[in-house]
């Protein structure tokens, strides 16, 4: 299968976003691609504490175009994170949806860590301001291959991963809003790392541009193979799509030459 990863920039203008998103779908469709991942807050990124919110269900107009729009395709589409609002709940999640060639629903994944940091001369983040952390690890078995999923800062925990991994996961998905700050020096390791230890693909595609003054998204979306080459990379590119070949058979290969899943010996519930 050809597999692309979506970079764009992303702001407070989310009719804009949308528009955006589903035209460079649509463009890595026509160069062939069956799957397709957008980045981390595709639709929208408060770059003003002033703006409000934008935050749907699973059930709104936003998630339904989203489910139409992969079924008028017939692909594999990785919704990055949008808001997502429960019922009865105080604050949102960041959410991810994988949504199958027919417009199914395959998987909804909340991010688990949150990104509450201070850079050193930076700007202070907190995410749990505005969002709780989920709770499951999710991964989705297909006839195409076994996808598992996860959100930017979450790429930081190994032990997500290798979880994931021995739920069956073959591709990994890390839609990201990467800062320049760590990024230049954390991103590209850390991806291949996650596609190292665990001999799975891995599809990251990420924000770029700086939105805002405060705001500097790095970009380099990348898609890598199991043994950690990278296949397909964004670099300084601002806008479009990359695209690689996912081959299933070269995974179970190297999964043969290198055993490291079979030969593990601790496992995660006992690190708890």
């Amino acid at each position: 299968m050809i597999a692309a990863a979506v970079q764009m920039n992303a702001g407070p203008d989310f009719d804009r976003n949308v528009e955006l998103a589903f035209a460079l779908v649509a463009e890595a469709c026509r160069q062939g691609a069956r799957i397709v991942a957008l980045p981390e807050n595709f639709s929208f990124l408060r770059t003003d504490s002033r703006v409000p919110l934008s935050a749907h269900e699973l059930e709104s107009q936003f998630v339904q175009r989203l489910r139409r729009l992969a079924a008028d395709l017939n692909i594999y589409l990785l919704a990055g994170s949008f808001h997502e609002r429960v019922a009865g709940r105080e604050k949102l999640f960041n959410t991810s949806l994988l949504i199958g060639p027919t417009g199914e629903l395959l998987g909804v994944y909340r991010k688990i860590h949150l990104f509450d940091i201070s850079l050193p001369g930076g700007p202070r983040f907190q995410e749990s301001a505005r969002f709780e952390p989920g709770a499951d690890f999710v991964t989705c078995a297909t006839a195409d291959g076994s996808f598992g999923l996860s959100i930017c800062y979450d790429l930081r925990f190994p032990e997500l991963y290798r979880a994931l991994a021995g739920q069956g996961a073959q591709v990994l998905f890390i839609p990201s809003a990467f800062t320049t700050a760590t990024g230049r020096e954390h991103w590209e390791v850390l991806v291949r790392c996650r596609a190292i230890e665990n001999l799975c693909y891995v599809i990251a595609p990420a924000l770029v541009g700086d939105p805002s003054p405060k705001i500097h998204n790095y970009g380099h979306s990348l898609i890598v193979d199991p043994w950690g080459k990278v296949l397909a990379s964004a670099g300084d590119m601002d806008q479009g799509c990359i695209l690689a070949e996912l081959d299933l058979e070269t995974l179970h290969s190297r999964r043969e030459q290198l055993p490291a899943l079979r030969h593990r010996r601790i496992s995660i519930e006992s690190l708890k």
